[in-house]
């Protein structure tokens, strides 16, 4: 049973369907009689509803039904909340979720006022744009420090105040230490608004079946099993009436683990109401104020530094937009809090957040989860820092790391899992090695670019070092089943969007049962399949998800050695499996194929011993004590156009360390799909409020995404540091690729401006870079200075 397909680089399975397509998606399924819904959606960003009058929506023919929120009684309740506050002293965390339909007040813009059910979605369009709706606007809450002065208006006025939490977490004593150093690095940096713009937006089908009183929902979420245990909740059925199925997902990225969003709870009681299935499938411009966001985050930080560079502490205080309601706790700003320790060994931490209700689109995690944040705030102000030392960057940070022997580490604050944040392990300075060697550091700097700034171009490199928590509990669940056809099947609870599971979860289990990749059938995100498990979120898939299918693996292996060496009559530890047959060592003559021994394990008559289990089948599951660590590096190179300051990225390369490495093909796709969102996030996507909480650029002829043209091959390289918390010893890499870019985008362009001006806020863009530029030759200081 010798590893044969872990850490081959083996393309994916799921590639034919989609490529064919084949592949189905929501947006995919028709059933007999659908009736299709639209949403009247809030067009203030703050006002409260005085009259809502619906009987012209009514008159229009194919209207099924016309909802408010007075039309749904005791149905219209607040949302559930996901994720609760950290077990952290002191804290303060005012909960408020969001509603089915708003009822008194509206809070942002989109918020779903009205829900219309027609025969078609044309229809349900025309009929919504009939409906009244008399508003009393109300002034918007839209800055951060703005919302927190005397006066202000509230966005919950039973609060009392814009605060949605406030949290402290301090390890060791900044304070003491501070008079002592050689050198405070203080800024002010500023990190706003930005939106998955996932390839497939959000949709629900729902169809309830009134004779055999069951609910079946496709969803395009992340979380199946919990979807479906909270809509028995609110339906007032067993869980095992509903079932709900996650196909394939265009993309989730964070928004769409977020539950319950406003059209989750209410196509499925339509659906119900009406004895009819119905579906709702959202629009690009429902997308960008309906589905949630993320990233709007502004840090006071300062760091203390000895005179060889060495960290003696940080102190950070930062706010955190919070959007209108935080069903998903403090899972963002909390990242941020946590992930700005980095790779170093930070003796004295303060941190303070306060997250922010505003009248804009809720906030929940999107690819990083907050770690973004995190990450610019201290490469920012190492790169200060080691400028006004006189430091190499890359010195300063090695001076910094956290020693290999200092594993298991613990940074003395409070993660998202509600457990200290303990770095399992680690070596990162062979990460930084490797990086610099790839993007050939030294060349460029003595050779490269000073020929380049002699012809004028403006050329520069950027080196960021990033953590990222991954691999987090509470558990997940799979069942590996040997078929009589000789064929494989693996079910498990997590959904897939992309990732590669049906691949890299079939590597795990043909190694452990001896058959080829292809012979091993995943199936994902089906309710009804298996019943237990979280979702795909946090970076958790491969690590939770995929050791709990090397469990069920490995007691399906014992089961298969045990009969066969029954049949065979031989000991087990004489047994071989391989290709699909156990046979016995040095005798290939005697063997018996896997799907003879599933008929034998499964006999139709005739007796068995007591306390045997029928077929070649195994149920496990996985939960770590606490998250896997891991790390990387990236090292970028760009050039800076000096006449227009459009940037461009010649060569970027990403060392990474995520334990083993189940599938090296499809983590480097992990990596450049991450790195991509993350150029996008460092230089194009940006989402602009006006003072009325109106969003100016709700479309794609505003809203800038890199395009191919923009993002650049990456190179990846790989080091393995295995994780001692899974039998696998592996680690997540799905938010790898987009966690440093930002702080690696600064640090570029301000080398290749010969640190003209300092960067100390993302996204940017031309004209912004423009103005920063204009400001420093100016002698004046950018407004995030």
């Amino acid at each position: 049973m010798a590893t044969q397909f872990f850490g081959e680089r083996i393309r994916r399975n799921e590639d034919p369907r989609l490529l064919t397509g084949q592949a189905l998606f929501v947006d995919d399924v028709h059933l007999p009689g659908m009736a299709h819904v639209a949403f009247l959606r809030s067009p203030h960003a703050h006002a409260r509803i005085v009259k809502i009058d619906v009987s012209a929506a009514l008159e229009v023919e194919g209207v099924v039904a016309v909802y408010t929120a007075a039309d749904l009684g005791d149905y219209w309740k607040p949302g559930p909340l996901l994720v609760p506050p950290p077990p952290v002293e002191g804290k303060v965390f005012n909960e408020r979720t969001q509603v089915p339909l708003a009822r008194d007040k509206v809070r942002f813009v989109g918020e779903p006022v009205v829900m219309v059910v027609a025969e078609s979605r044309y229809v349900a369009e025309d009929a919504a744009e009939r409906i009244w709706v008399e508003y009393d606007s109300l002034p918007a809450v839209v800055e951060l420090e703005a919302a927190l002065q005397e006066g202000v208006a509230l966005v919950h006025e039973d609060v009392g105040s814009n605060v949605a939490a406030h949290v402290v977490q301090i390890k060791g004593d900044y304070a003491a230490i501070r008079d002592q150093a050689h050198l405070i690095v203080r800024r002010c940096l500023d990190y706003d608004r930005g939106t998955a713009a996932a390839m497939e937006n959000r949709g629900i089908v729902a169809e309830w079946d009134p004779r055999g009183q069951r609910l079946t929902v496709w969803d395009t979420t992340q979380a199946p099993i919990p979807i479906r245990n909270g809509l028995a909740g609110m339906l007032d059925l067993s869980e095992n009436q509903v079932r709900v199925i996650a196909p394939f997902i265009g993309g989730g990225f964070g928004p769409k683990i977020m539950m319950f969003y406003q059209e989750e709870v209410l196509v499925p009681w339509a659906a119900m109401q009406l004895n009819r299935p119905v579906k709702w499938i959202e629009d690009r411009s429902e997308n960008f104020v309906a589905t949630t966001h993320e990233r709007g985050q502004i840090h006071e930080a300062e760091m203390a530094l000895d005179q060889d560079g060495r960290i003696l502490g940080i102190h950070d205080v930062f706010l955190h937009d919070a959007g209108a309601y935080v069903p998903y706790g403090l899972t963002v700003p909390l990242n941020s809090q946590c992930t700005l320790l980095g790779p170093y060994h930070v003796p004295n931490y303060t941190s303070e957040f306060t997250a922010v209700f505003t009248n804009k689109s809720i906030v929940t995690p999107y690819r990083g989860a907050g770690r973004q944040h995190g990450v610019f705030v201290m490469e920012r102000l190492l790169d200060i820092a080691a400028r006004e030392l006189g430091l190499d960057r890359n010195e300063i940070r090695r001076r910094n790391y956290i020693p290999p022997d200092a594993f298991p580490y613990d940074n003395k604050i409070i993660y998202q899992d509600f457990a200290p944040l303990v770095y399992d392990s680690g070596n990162y300075q062979p990460i930084l090695d490797k990086a610099l060697a790839m993007i050939g550091y030294d060349e460029f700097v003595k050779e490269i670019q000073p020929k380049a700034r002699a012809e004028g171009r403006r050329l520069g490199i950027g080196v960021v070092s990033y953590v990222e928590g991954t691999g987090i509990g509470p558990y997940e669940g799979a069942r590996v089943q040997v078929q009589a056809s000789g064929k494989v099947s693996v079910v498990t609870g997590v959904g897939t969007q992309g990732q590669g599971h049906f691949t890299s979860f079939a590597q795990i289990v043909a190694d452990q049962v001896g058959v080829e990749v292809g012979d091993v059938e995943v199936v994902t995100g089906d309710t009804d399949q298996f019943h237990w498990g979280t979702g795909t979120f946090a970076s958790r898939g491969a690590v939770v998800a995929g050791n709990a299918i090397n469990e069920a693996a490995r007691d399906v292996q014992r089961k298969i050695l045990h009969l066969a060496g029954e049949l065979l009559e031989a000991a087990e530890e004489d047994l071989e499996i391989v290709k699909g047959e156990v046979r016995v060592k040095g005798a290939p003559g005697r063997a018996i194929s896997l799907g003879q021994l599933a008929q034998e394990a499964n006999p139709l008559r005739g007796a068995v011993k007591p306390g045997t289990e029928p077929g070649l089948e195994a149920t496990n599951y996985f939960g770590p004590a606490r998250g896997a660590t891991a790390s990387g590096v990236h090292a970028g190179i760009v050039e800076v156009d000096p006449e227009t300051l459009d940037v461009k990225f010649l060569k970027y390369v990403v060392v990474h360390d995520c334990g083993r490495v189940i599938n090296p093909l499809i983590l480097d796709g992990q990596v450049q799909g991450g790195v991509a969102q993350g150029i996008g996030n460092a230089f194009y996507e940006e989402l602009v409020y006006d003072e009325n909480g109106q969003l100016l650029n709700g479309s794609f002829m505003d809203f800038l995404l890199p395009t191919a043209l923009d993002v650049p091959r990456v190179e990846v390289g790989h080091e393995e540091t295995p994780s001692p918390l899974n039998p696998l010893g592996i680690k997540g890499a799905g938010e790898a690729g987009a966690i440093p870019t930002g702080a690696l985008f600064a640090q570029a362009v301000e080398d290749a401006l010969e640190n003209r001006v300092e960067i100390l806020e993302i996204p940017l863009n031309p004209s912004r870079l423009w103005e920063l530029v204009q400001a420093a030759g100016r002698g004046g200081k950018s407004e995030a200075v």
